[in-house]
């Protein structure tokens, strides 16, 4: 009886219950700022100290748009890559970075990978056992560190063409690829251009071989749309029709890793995936999001019709909702995605996200979640449930980044990959819709 009664006061309420309120929560920037120091004690003030900053709020000023390229001390391109080759230099094994050396010039780089350092002989031998499990990777880590360059030169991603094949036809990257008209050309273009040939003359490596250059361009323009795409799989498992009726897409929890830098056009290809479209905005929602091009005000009414329209709100969404959609000064949304939402990494997340998480469940909105990896899948599919949320499906991401991502301060680990599965949820769970459903006849 305690189940219905919670079942029915849930149903009988207009609002979702209010939580109370509570103090803003740490951002995933700053929980892995800690993660530093407790993997290399010192790595955070490194990477501050080469930004020309003093503490964690200037980067932030930084990822808010408050601080210009000139203030991180940076001059020339050469000054831009070594700044940020620098962030890297610790011991893979003891820890120890360049200024607890006694010779801080000591550190050497595995030849192989080109990405992790040791201080001695003795310490690359000792780690040899474990790194080796992922110097291959690791190499195209570092790769694509750099090449990712290109993208903010706007080299990356090339220009890509109106879809062929029905979204529902497209199985994965390997299909959205044959999909490209002169492929070959566009990445010669790319390998050939300007900023390419300026990359590897102030890098401080030498440059790659061009088929290891054109794979890495490759992975960076799968990572370049994966959001997009993935926003697409998202309307294809909901059975939402780009084509019946202008659409809204909210993206909860957006920071600066979806909005700096971001420009008006760079979720085109949902255009270009649903031809004939009647139009999609989509709002990028988050205490972080970046101050640029897209930050402009949501739409009330329909976007303009075959266009993808991106906006931005800078808040929490359970706020945003209540300022914003309940006021009609935003449109509600057909889809929300969250892009590694994070909210299984600690309580103080969880707390921060748990008044959204009960908005998207007691108004019913299609949710699609990303993760990077099965671990988090699995607690994040925990705690899920244990909010009584219908889970509709989980799975592997067919529009994955393909690019790998090592952890900062603890390399020697399996990369991850941006997006790499994904979780849909609508509404309660189904034992807690029908407790709702008796109540009606109480």
């Amino acid at each position: 009886m305690a189940q219905r009664g919670r079942g029915a006061a849930r149903k009988a309420s207009k609002k979702p219950a209010k939580e109370p309120a509570a103090a803003r929560a740490p951002d995933m920037d700053s929980l892995g700022f800690q993660a530093m120091d407790s993997n290399v004690p010192g790595l955070s003030h490194v990477i501050l100290q080469k930004l020309n900053m003093k503490s964690y709020e200037d980067y932030k000023s930084a990822m808010d748009g408050r601080k210009k390229g000139s203030d991180f001390g940076i001059r020339t391109y050469f000054d831009m890559f070594q700044k940020m080759e620098d962030t890297f230099k610790f011991c893979a094994e003891c820890k120890k970075l360049p200024d607890a050396l006694p010779d801080p010039k000591s550190l050497r780089r595995c030849k192989r990978c080109q990405n992790v350092y040791y201080c001695s002989v003795a310490c690359q031998r000792a780690n040899w056992p474990l790194h080796k499990k992922f110097c291959k990777k690791l190499k195209l880590v570092a790769l694509d560190r750099l090449v990712e360059w290109l993208i903010f030169t706007g080299d990356i991603p090339f220009p890509t063409e109106t879809w062929t094949k029905p979204a529902g036809d497209v199985a994965g990257w390997e299909d959205w690829f044959s999909m490209q008209e002169q492929l070959e050309e566009k990445l010669d273009a790319v390998l050939a251009g300007r900023y390419m040939s300026l990359l590897w003359a102030n890098a401080g490596k030498p440059r790659p071989e061009e088929g290891e250059l054109r794979e890495s361009v490759r992975r960076l323009v799968t990572d370049f749309h994966s959001r997009p795409l993935t926003i697409g799989l998202g309307l294809r498992l909901f059975g939402i029709d780009p084509l019946a009726k202008p659409l809204t897409i909210h993206v909860v929890g957006a920071s600066h890793v979806e909005t700096l830098n971001t420009r008006v056009t760079d979720y085109d290809e949902l255009a270009r995936m649903f031809p004939g479209q009647q139009g999609m905005e989509v709002v990028m929602v988050g205490v972080d999001v970046v101050d640029g091009p897209i930050m402009r005000p949501p739409l009330a009414t329909s976007g303009p019709p075959g266009k993808i329209y991106l906006s931005s709100y800078k808040g929490l969404y359970h706020d945003f909702w209540e300022d914003q959609v309940e006021t009609k000064l935003a449109s509600r949304p057909d889809l929300v995605v969250g892009f590694h939402p994070g909210f299984h990494a600690c309580h103080d997340l969880m707390a921060g996200w748990l008044p959204t998480l009960l908005l998207l469940r007691d108004y019913c909105l299609p949710t699609l979640f990303t993760v990077y990896s099965e671990q988090e899948l699995k607690s994040s599919l925990q705690i899920l449930v244990e909010l009584e949320t219908c889970v509709t499906g989980y799975a592997a991401n067919p529009f994955a980044s393909l690019r790998p991502e090592q952890v900062y301060s603890s390399p020697n680990k399996a990369p991850v990959y941006c997006s790499s599965h994904y979780i849909t949820l609508l509404g309660p769970a189904t034992s807690v819709r029908e407790l709702e459903g008796d109540s009606d006849d109480d």
